[in-house]
């Protein structure tokens, strides 16, 4: 079983190629709060959905003093094409060795249509500014959830 992240705990650091081809590591973002999820795969309905409700809250992220990293296994150049395509105002990253994915505990088993699989757990997390996580959801719901999330943070 992967270990799960809880708040309170620190944010594993990562360093990962964006869909630009910019490397970002999250240490460097700190002084800022950071919204971190994981998602598995560009271009896919559920994905979608969600990367195009965060692209469409980043402004008023943005004005709270949020950040918004979407990680995938997914290689640059599809990243680059999913931005593209859905007119994607987020920083996404690629996760091609599945490492912080694994490291952030959105790696592993899981139940799909009532079969237990390996694969990408639907993840957020949020990171305050010294680095350390202060929500944890693991299994959310693609959509709907950017919502919750935004109440949960007393932003609507």
């Amino acid at each position: 079983m992967t270990t799960r992240l809880q708040p309170g705990d620190p944010a594993p650091d990562f360093t990962l190629t964006s869909d630009t081809g910019e490397t970002v590591t999250l240490s460097d973002l700190r002084g800022s709060s950071v919204i971190v999820y994981f998602y598995p795969a560009a271009m896919t309905p559920g994905c979608t959905k969600q990367a195009c409700d965060f692209s469409d809250s980043i402004d008023r992220l943005r004005a709270e003093g949020y950040e918004v990293l979407g990680i995938s296994p997914d290689a640059p150049a599809k990243l680059a094409k999913f931005r593209e395509k859905d007119g994607l105002t987020i920083t996404l990253l690629s996760d091609p060795e599945k490492e912080v994915l694994t490291a952030w505990g959105a790696f592993g088993e899981k139940k799909l249509y009532g079969k237990v699989v390996h694969g990408v757990i639907r993840s957020t997390f949020v990171v305050d500014p010294e680095g350390t996580i202060s929500h944890a959801a693991y299994n959310v719901k693609a959509t709907g959830h950017v919502a919750k999330l935004r109440r949960d943070l007393g932003l609507d």
